[in-house]
C-alpha cells in the first residue's frame, strides 16, 4: 500500500519540485502560460471530460451535492474559528474552503484511480470552479458582480460540456481528439505552474499558516467522513471525496487575496505551508481511500 500511495504522489510532486527548481534559478515569467492554460487548456479538458457520451450529469447529482457540502461546510467552520480567534475571516476561510482541485485534485485522481475517475474529479473542480469565481470573489469583496462568473473560460466549458452531453450530441471524433490532445497540456502545466508560484511566496505568518495548513484537510476529510455516512455514493466516488477533502488550499486564493487587498502574504503562509502539508495528508486520505 506503501509503495501504491508514493508510486501515485510521487510524479505530481516531481513534476511540481522541477517547475520550483526552475522558478528558482530562472525566474521564468509563467504569466502568458498561466492565462493560456486556464482561457484554453483548462477548458478543453473540462469539455473533453463533460462532453463525453458515457459522462451523465444525473448520475453525478449525489457527488456534487456531496461537493458543495464540503466547500461550504468547511467555509463555515472556518469563518467561525477565525470569529473566535478574532482573525479577519475572509483571510482564513476562502483557502480553507477552495482546495487545489485543479492543479493537484484532477491529476491526483487519474494516478490513483484511473481515467474513469476523471468525469467525476471535473465535476467536483466544476463546483469547487463555479463558487471560487462566484462567492468566493463576493466574499472578498462585495461590490463584485457575480454575472462575471459566466465570463470565465473553464466555466462557459463547463456549462457547453454538460449541454452536448446532456442532448447526447456526438462531437466529430477528430476534433475530440484535438480537445483532448490540448487538455492534456493542462495538468502538467499546472503542476510545473504550481512549483513556480511557490518560489514566489513567502512565510510571513508562521502559526496562521500552520493552522490553515491542518485546519483544511482534517475539516474537510471530517466532511467527507460525514457525508459518505449519509449518502449512497459508489465505492470511487467515496474515495474521490475523501481525497478531495484533504487537498491544500488552492493557489488561486492567493492570486484573489492579491487582487482584493485581503492580506496576501498571509494568505500565501496559509497556501504555501498547506501544500507543503499536502505531504503528510494525502498519504492519509489515500489510504483510507484505496482501503
Amino acid at each position: 500500500m506503501l509503495l501504491r500511495i508514493v508510486s501515485i504522489l510521487f510524479p505530481l510532486f516531481a513534476i511540481t519540485a522541477v517547475g520550483y527548481w526552475a522558478g528558482r534559478r530562472q525566474r521564468p515569467d509563467l504569466s502568458h502560460a498561466n492565462k493560456l492554460n486556464m482561457d484554453v487548456f483548462v477548458p478543453a479538458l473540462v469539455f473533453a471530460a463533460l462532453a463525453n457520451k458515457d459522462f451523465q450529469i444525473a448520475r453525478y447529482l449525489p457527488l456534487l451535492g456531496a461537493s458543495l457540502v464540503l466547500v461550504l461546510g468547511s467555509g463555515l467552520a472556518a469563518w467561525g474559528i477565525a470569529r473566535a480567534l478574532k482573525l479577519d475571516p475572509r483571510t482564513l476561510a476562502p483557502p480553507i474552503m477552495f482546495n487545489n482541485c485543479g492543479n493537484l485534485g484532477l491529476p491526483l485522481a487519474v494516478l490513483a484511480f484511473g481515467d474513469a475517475a476523471l468525469p467525476p474529479a471535473v465535476a467536483m473542480f466544476m463546483v469547487s470552479n463555479l463558487l471560487h469565481f462566484s462567492f468566493g470573489a463576493w466574499l472578498l469583496d462585495h461590490h463584485t458582480r457575480l454575472s462575471n462568473v459566466w465570463k470565465v473560460p473553464s466555466v462557459l466549458a463547463t456549462i457547453a460540456g454538460v449541454a452536448v452531453g446532456m442532448a447526447g450530441i456526438q462531437v466529430w471524433p477528430p476534433a475530440m481528439v484535438a480537445i483532448k490532445m490540448l487538455g492534456d497540456v493542462s495538468i502538467p502545466l499546472m503542476l510545473f505552474a504550481l512549483g513556480v508560484r511557490l518560489t514566489e511566496s513567502r512565510i510571513s505568518e508562521i502559526r496562521l499558516g500552520l493552522m490553515g495548513a491542518v485546519l483544511r484537510p482534517v475539516l474537510g476529510m471530517l466532511l467527507a467522513a460525514l457525508v459518505i455516512q449519509c449518502l449512497p455514493l459508489p465505492p470511487q466516488e467515496r474515495a474521490l471525496l475523501l481525497v478531495f477533502g484533504a487537498l491544500p488550499p488552492a493557489v488561486l486564493n492567493y492570486i484573489f487575496a492579491e487582487r482584493y487587498h485581503q492580506e496576501p502574504e498571509k494568505v500565501a503562509s496559509i497556501v504555501l505551508i498547506g501544500n507543503l502539508a499536502a505531504l503528510i495528508f494525502l498519504p492519509i486520505a489515500l489510504a483510507l481511500g484505496l482501503e
